[in-house]
C-alpha cells in the first residue's frame, strides 16, 4: 500500500467520523477500532490538537471546524462516486479507489461544476447522501445536467436509469416489478395525464409524484 501524507491521514479519519456519525456512533472506542490508521493514539491527538474534534466522556465528535472539512471530503468522494459509475462506467473496485484520490484534490469550483453536471444528485452509489453545496441550494444551470430527472425528460427520448430516491421505500420493490431499476433503459411516450415508459416491449403507466423520484442519463438509440 503506498505510504499517504498527514494530511491525507487527517481527510481520512474526518471522513471516517462523518460515517460513524451518520450512522449513530460516536463512541471514541468505534472510531479507534474502524480506523486502519498505522497509529490511531497519535492520530486523535493530532485531530484534537488542530481543533477539528472533541474528546469527552469516552465519545468523539467533530468540531464546526472538523465537520466543515469532513462535510466537503464526503461531498466530493461521493460525487466523484456518481460521475464514475453514471457517466464514465467503470468498475466498482476502480470508482472506490480512484473516487478516493479525488476527494483530496478537487477544488471547491470544480465540485460544484460536477455536481451540477450530474442535475445535484442527491446520493451515492451506494444510497448514502451527498451533502448539498451552494450549487445544489440556487439550483444554478451554468452546466447542462447530464443526468435529469424524469419529470424534465422529453417525450420521445430515451434514457438509461441512473438512480432513483423514493419517498417512500417500500415503492422500490413495486418499481423493481416494473422493471423500472437502475441501469434499466426506458422511452418516455407521454407525461400527461400520467407517466408512460416503454421498457423493452413492455409499456408503464406511474404517476407523476412517482416520476419526480427517478432520474435517468439521456442515451441515442
Amino acid at each position: 500500500m503506498a505510504e499517504i501524507s498527514d494530511r491525507e491521514r487527517i481527510d481520512e479519519a474526518l471522513e471516517l467520523l462523518w460515517v460513524l456519525d451518520e450512522e449513530g456512533h460516536g463512541e471514541l472506542e468505534r472510531f479507534i477500532h474502524s480506523s486502519d490508521d498505522p497509529d490511531v493514539p497519535l492520530l486523535t491527538d493530532t485531530l484534537r490538537e488542530e481543533g477539528l474534534t472533541a474528546v469527552a466522556d469516552g465519545l468523539i465528535r467533530l468540531t464546526d471546524k472538523g465537520r466543515v472539512m469532513a462535510r466537503g471530503l464526503v461531498r466530493r468522494q461521493r460525487l466523484a462516486e456518481r460521475l464514475f459509475t453514471d457517466v464514465l462506467q467503470m468498475s466498482e473496485d476502480t470508482v472506490l479507489n480512484d473516487a478516493c484520490k479525488m476527494e483530496h484534490i478537487l477544488s471547491e469550483e470544480l465540485t460544484e461544476s460536477v455536481c451540477t453536471f450530474l442535475g445535484h444528485p442527491p446520493t451515492c452509489p451506494h444510497g448514502k447522501p451527498i451533502p448539498r453545496g451552494e450549487c445544489c441550494k440556487k439550483l444554478r444551470i451554468d452546466i447542462r445536467p447530464v443526468v435529469t430527472g424524469l419529470s424534465e425528460f422529453e417525450v420521445g427520448a430515451t434514457g438509461r436509469i441512473t438512480f432513483i430516491v423514493p419517498s417512500d421505500p417500500s415503492r422500490i420493490s413495486k418499481l423493481n416489478s416494473l422493471g423500472i431499476v437502475a441501469g434499466s433503459v426506458i422511452k418516455l411516450i407521454q407525461k400527461i395525464p400520467s407517466f408512460v415508459l416503454q421498457i423493452d416491449e413492455t409499456t408503464v403507466a406511474i404517476d407523476p409524484s412517482i416520476a419526480k423520484e427517478i432520474y435517468l442519463k439521456k442515451v441515442v438509440v
